[in-house]
């Protein structure tokens, strides 16, 4: 079984990525065989198509609503279950797998899209393509397009596997506003050694990259009667942050993932602010508080601090009912806090409450009542013990984020990671104001916080024949309440993207509809469970309009007659 072809096509258009993986197999065996098309793809993407053509009949993947595609396999399968064609291998990826049998002679090509929305985090956008063919491939290309109308900043290519004679096989061409990187290497220049037919080709080939930012009030593009709003100020005066470490020194912590965490607070106390304010509980089945107050990140304070983390130990069970409460409580009765700050709980644990309130339903509505939307709460699970959807709803509702933690040799620097993405908050209470009557569907437009090096990106379709767009942002920075105004000219704006050959005409439209599956998935997550119902009923019907494979669809994959017929591409998530 030979790939004779494999190319990586990849359009970057304002943010949203457009990937075609296209393998061609051939059979040069005199008997049938079983050619494989595996694929890893970012967990942040959706698979939008897939098709198998053999001997030039197709063979077409549909997205149906995931409970009556798993009826229609149930029925087709009567004997037993397969595993499903995708399965997350790793943090950032998941990986679509399937196999066919072909007749001697016989050809095969596998196309799989995949559609995503780049989030920028501390400065960057990032694309990330897994590049494992596992033999050499004749025609091997990776071909990326960017198109950035706001206009390029920086550009970077970074890979795990380069080497000088690979580098050769590497280009970029770059203008104000598009990037071309093509990367096409010989079958010579694949191989570990002349001798062998091993190939180097085996990790990520990523590409990195910024836009440039002038208006205040951020960018706006408008395609077919859809905008999308991207706004990312800079160089703006940082607030002082008020912050609770709670940390989680149950026995289950024991050894390596406590020397980890010591060794990211010890880094991550380096890094505070001398205007901040910090304070750290830790908890098993008792709760200690480090100070009774939060003391400010003074020379002196930090040094102290450093000492106390150096002394943390691991035994014993987990309260992180108490633990929690203790920390709301801290901020709550905090005194001389600088006037304008940001206060937030960052919780570290590793497993279940299983001392004091161990139900996960009444520690949650608890942490809710107590937080009441005053401050940002961010858990962090670290391995595979934690019930990460009880993290992430609690993180959800209040204002927060979770984020998985891999108990890997860099644990210490994904927490360190973890913090710097929040380290510098610049806005409060951010309101992306549009005119009422001209725009609907329109996304997410409210933000309890701005951290300096993401992006806020709001999304909707105008209703109505505008010349102008008028938007209004309002937002509390450091020094001062800002209103920022901005006037898009419709027509202009629609200009921008007319004249570029490769972009699918209704990216806009389509990035709308990712933006807002995302959020309604993500809204489901701490919402009650009728209105649970109502986001999920809304966000199943976009995914099937737009045929995205999201968590609520599936993609029915169907094999020529007399080999098992149906598989399904489900999507998993991080909860599992």
């Amino acid at each position: 079984i030979k790939i004779y072809s494999l190319r990586m096509d990849c359009k970057v258009t304002s943010r949203f990525a457009h990937t075609v993986i296209t393998s061609k197999i051939v059979n040069r065996a005199n008997e049938s065989r079983e050619a494989t098309f595996e694929v890893e793809l970012p967990k942040t993407a959706f698979i939008t198509n897939f098709s198998m053509s053999i001997d030039g009949k197709v063979y077409p993947g549909i997205i149906k609503e995931k409970a009556s595609a798993q009826k229609e396999y149930d029925t087709a399968v009567s004997h037993g279950q397969s595993a499903g064609l995708v399965k997350i291998t790793g943090r950032k990826m998941e990986q679509f797998h399937v196999s066919v049998s072909i007749a001697a002679a016989s050809k095969v090509t596998f196309e799989l899209t995949y559609e995503e929305l780049l989030k920028r985090q501390l400065g960057k956008f990032e694309l990330l393509i897994k590049v494992r063919p596992k033999q050499l491939v004749e025609h091997f290309q990776i071909d990326v397009h960017i198109f950035e109308p706001q206009g390029i900043s920086f550009l970077e290519t970074d890979s795990t596997f380069m080497t000088n004679e690979l580098t050769e096989a590497l280009t970029k061409v770059q203008n104000e506003t598009k990037a071309h990187i093509l990367f096409k290497p010989t079958v010579d220049q694949q191989k570990i050694n002349p001798e062998l037919a091993e190939t180097l080709l085996n990790g990520d080939f990523v590409v990195r990259y910024d836009v440039k930012r002038g208006a205040t009030a951020g960018d706006i593009q408008i395609v077919n009667g859809y905008f999308v709003h991207y706004f990312a100020p800079h160089e703006m005066p940082v607030f002082p942050k008020n912050v609770i470490f709670v940390i989680d020194r149950s026995g289950s912590m024991a050894g390596r993932k406590i020397e980890q965490t010591r060794d990211a607070l010890l880094k991550i106390l380096q890094d505070l602010r001398p205007e901040d304010h910090f304070s750290f509980i830790t908890f098993n089945s008792k709760v200690v508080q480090w100070k009774s107050s939060l003391l400010q990140a003074t020379a002196e304070n930090v040094a102290s601090a450093a000492g106390f983390v150096q002394t943390l130990s691991a035994s014993g069970g987990t309260d992180i009912n108490r633990a929690l409460l203790t920390a709301v409580s801290v901020l709550d009765k905090a005194k001389r806090l600088p006037e304008r700050s940001v206060s937030m709980i960052i919780l570290l644990t590793d497993g279940q409450p299983t001392s004091g309130e161990s139900n996960v339903g009444v520690i949650q509505e608890n942490i809710q009542k107590a937080v009441n939307g005053k401050y940002a709460l961010f858990c962090l699970g670290f391995g595979f013990d934690v019930s990460y959807k009880f993290l992430e709803k609690m993180a959800l509702s209040n204002g927060g984020i979770a984020r998985r933690i891999y108990e890997n040799a860099d644990a210490a620097l994904q927490l360190q990671g973890f913090y710097q993405e929040v380290a510098t908050p610049i806005l409060m209470q951010i309101e992306m104001q549009y005119p009422e009557n001209a725009i609907e569907g329109l996304t997410k437009n409210n933000f309890k916080l701005f951290f300096e090096g993401s992006e806020i990106i709001v999304s909707g379709k105008i209703n109505k024949e505008l010349d102008l767009l008028p938007v209004e942002i309002k937002a509390q920075s450091h020094a001062s309440d800002l209103t920022l105004k901005e006037e898009a000219n419709v027509k202009e704006k629609e200009q921008v993207f007319q004249n570029q050959s490769y972009i699918f005409g209704n990216f806009i439209e389509r990035l709308w509809a990712y933006l807002t599956i995302q959020q309604l998935l993500e809204k489901s997550i701490s919402a009650q469970e009728e209105d649970q119902k109502t986001l999920e009923v809304q966000a199943l019907e976009l995914s099937l309009r737009y045929s995205f494979v999201t968590p609520l669809t599936s993609m029915v994959v169907t094999k020529p007659a007399g080999q098992q017929q149906t598989e399904l591409a489900n999507k998993p998530t991080e909860a599992g």
